[in-house]
């Protein structure tokens, strides 16, 4: 899509909303609903800018891009229907400069996007790149940075004492209607986790009173949260789970809460990425600090079943290399391994559905798939990726493309990296001219140009590598790459074992019908390998 100059074209605009969760009380103008009624008031008195639709991500951090509208805004401008982007201001798009950065300057300019930020009044299609917008873009990630910490240094003060943090509250309670941090008994709720720790001490498996609580029609804790008027997304289950299963019934029984326990502080949320679990050591734990549920008695007989029914897997008997890399391709669970025995005792291995393994084909179907059939696919799938790439490489080799090849992957590569390192030369310059005109504070222009020195000495080092390897043709470059080495390493492998499932694949998802999909660790690089050669012949 080339670039829109034309004042009077037609722009499809994307309005682009985003609240997190630190911003939720702040001042109204920073609402959803504000944003929109701003963003839409705006695009109603611009005879050029035509509504195409509004993306809202409301509860993710600006330093997060993998926020689902803002992706699904994204699909949108590369299939062609937006090329006008929208927002009230800067920190709404995000609050990490390095990725705002590559949007503004390299993604949205090279798309032919036109970029508005209302209150920053910012247009890339009336005037050119405003040096100061890394700036401010580094302002807002800092402000993410010190609301961050200044929210978990808060939050971690409250656990400490015993107050609940959360937006949900375990099954079995509710917050308290005079304060939010304390809990107590959900009575309807507290007797299913008296009767499940009961039934457990009567023998009964974690499936079987899964089973039972679904045979008799008794909501699972997701559902019954929604039930309440709950707008609850559990994050550990799928769409498709709103029934009891062996798992709930396994987290249920684990847990301290309900011995008057508060229990706290078991994952942190990185800066940019997914929650990070916490060892248990660091767990912040205020004994006594609700009513309890269960009797000390009853916990601990349950505790001691829980440790002695624990199945401790020999290995060396069971080894199953797909285990942790099978998922059922309708319901998304994992698939589980059976063991059937012939009448001559010799033993025959099976995957089937986990969901339809312990709750029935009520809720998915058999996705049968024996061992020996999986390792066969899987092996002769790699084996065919392997001779491509060996194919490629004599390829390039008998054409003698390696060096001009080599030469041209690289000279792009070398001019992208100086132009970044310009631009890097250019933004340290500028923050010292900010900090002499007082724009910036002392300590804040020494973090901002150490975070700039390191970057150019990456740049640097980059191109000094690339400037090495320039003569260097594509066989001794490309083809030293480890995971390619690796491959190739592999052209006489005949037997699938765990380290090259582990090492080479990434998920396999199963279809009935013995129709898999698999995917590996380097799709992606295999792809660009292939097409970086021959779309250049």
């Amino acid at each position: 899509m080339s670039t829109l100059n034309v004042l009077d074209s037609l722009f499809q605009t994307a309005v682009y909303i985003r609240l997190s969760r630190e911003d939720g009380d702040k001042e109204e103008s920073d609402s959803v609903g504000n944003q929109r009624k701003l963003l839409t008031e705006y695009i109603a008195k611009k005879k050029d800018l035509v509504l195409y639709d509004t993306y809202i991500d409301d509860g993710y951090s600006g330093t997060n891009f993998r926020r689902p509208s803002f992706q699904r805004m994204i699909e949108d401008i590369e299939s062609g229907n937006v090329n006008c982007v929208i927002v009230k201001d800067l920190s709404r798009f995000g609050r990490d400069y390095i990725e705002t950065g590559r949007f503004l300057e390299r993604v949205f300019p090279d798309l032919g996007i036109r970029f508005i930020s209302i209150t920053d009044g910012i247009d890339s299609l009336k005037q050119v790149y405003d040096m100061l917008l890394p700036i401010k873009n580094i302002f807002n990630e800092q402000y993410a940075r010190d609301i961050s910490k200044k929210v978990r240094t808060a939050v971690k003060t409250k656990q400490q004492s015993g107050e609940f943090i959360g937006a949900f509250t375990s099954y079995g309670y509710k917050k308290s209607s005079t304060d939010k941090n304390k809990l107590i008994i959900d009575e309807y709720a507290a007797n299913i986790v008296r009767r499940i720790f009961d039934m457990y001490v009567k023998g009964y498996g974690k499936q079987k009173i899964a089973v039972v609580l679904n045979n008799e029609g008794i909501l699972c804790p997701s559902e019954y949260k929604k039930l309440n008027g709950l707008n609850y997304n559990n994050a550990n289950k799928l769409d498709s789970t709103t029934y009891w299963s062996y798992s709930t019934i396994n987290s249920i029984l684990s847990k301290e809460i309900y011995i008057g326990n508060m229990v706290q502080g078991t994952r942190i949320q990185r800066m940019r990425g997914k929650q990070k679990k916490v060892p248990k050591e660091q767990w912040i734990i205020v004994e006594n600090t609700h009513e309890p549920i269960i009797d000390m008695g009853t916990w601990q007989k349950v505790q001691t079943l829980l440790k002695r029914r624990a199945r401790k897997l020999d290995l060396n008997k069971n080894m199953n290399i797909f285990a942790g890399f099978l998922k059922c391709g309708d319901c998304g669970r994992a698939m589980t391994k059976s063991i059937w025995r012939h009448s001559n005792g010799t033993r025959v291995y099976d995957f089937y559905c986990g969901t339809y393994r312990r709750n029935g084909k009520k809720y998915c179907t058999s996705h049968r798939i024996p061992l020996k059939v999986l390792e066969d696919i899987v092996l002769d799938d790699l084996k065919k990726i392997v001779s491509s790439v060996e194919d490629l490489k004599l390829f390039i080799q008998s054409q003698n493309l390696n060096i001009e090849k080599s030469k041209q992957m690289t000279n792009t590569e070398i001019n992208k990296i100086k132009s970044d390192l310009e631009r890097i030369k250019k933004l340290k310059k500028s923050v010292y001219e900010d900090y002499k005109e007082g724009l910036i504070s002392k300590e804040e222009y020494f973090s901002y140009r150490e975070d700039y020195l390191k970057k150019e000495e990456l740049y640097l080092k980059q191109l000094e590598v690339l400037e090495r390897e320039k003569d260097e043709g594509v066989t001794s470059c490309v083809f030293e790459i480890p995971w390619v080495k690796r491959l190739l390493d592999l052209k006489d492998i005949e037997v699938l074992d765990r380290d090259i499932v582990v090492e080479m694949i990434h998920r396999i998802t199963i279809y009935e019908d013995k129709k898999i999909k698999i995917s590996y660790n380097f799709s992606n690089e295999l792809e660009y390998l292939f097409s970086s050669v021959y779309n250049d012949i």
